[in-house]
């Protein structure tokens, strides 16, 4: 049932657009934001979620392990990439202000370059909704 739908939407959208429209989605805690991005990934469509996004960067070897560990020295190791508890030690040692936004500056540019790579691949690929 679910492909079904799938290409009646694909159907109705094949000449939409060259640019996929965007549907962003946020909340609070417990709100189903995971429930709804599996629902869309059931039904095929591809879905940026920003928390994968900065594991992944998190994770050794992840666009974000070196510049955290400049700004947050002894917050990183080799095997795990960004370690979150050290990094949250780190971040209570200094100015808690300050630190969240080094933080952001290192970490928001990266996932903003994710997102954008993101959607360039769901237009190149033609689809209508990332």
């Amino acid at each position: 049932k679910i492909t079904l739908y799938r290409k009646q939407l694909n159907a109705i959208m094949a000449n939409a657009s060259a640019r996929p429209f965007v549907l962003g989605l946020t909340g609070g805690m417990a709100m189903g934001k995971s429930a709804a991005t599996a629902w869309w990934r059931a039904l095929g469509f591809r879905v940026f979620d920003a928390d994968e996004c900065v594991h992944k960067l998190y994770a050794s070897g992840g666009a974000a392990v070196e510049p955290v560990e400049r700004a947050f020295p002894g917050s990183t190791s080799v095997e795990s990439g960004v370690d979150r508890s050290k990094l949250s030690v780190a971040v209570a040692a200094t100015e808690r202000e300050a630190a969240l936004k080094t933080l952001e500056q290192i970490v928001h540019p990266l996932v903003a370059a994710d997102r954008a790579a993101f959607l360039r691949e769901a237009a190149a690929a033609r689809e209508w909704l990332a």
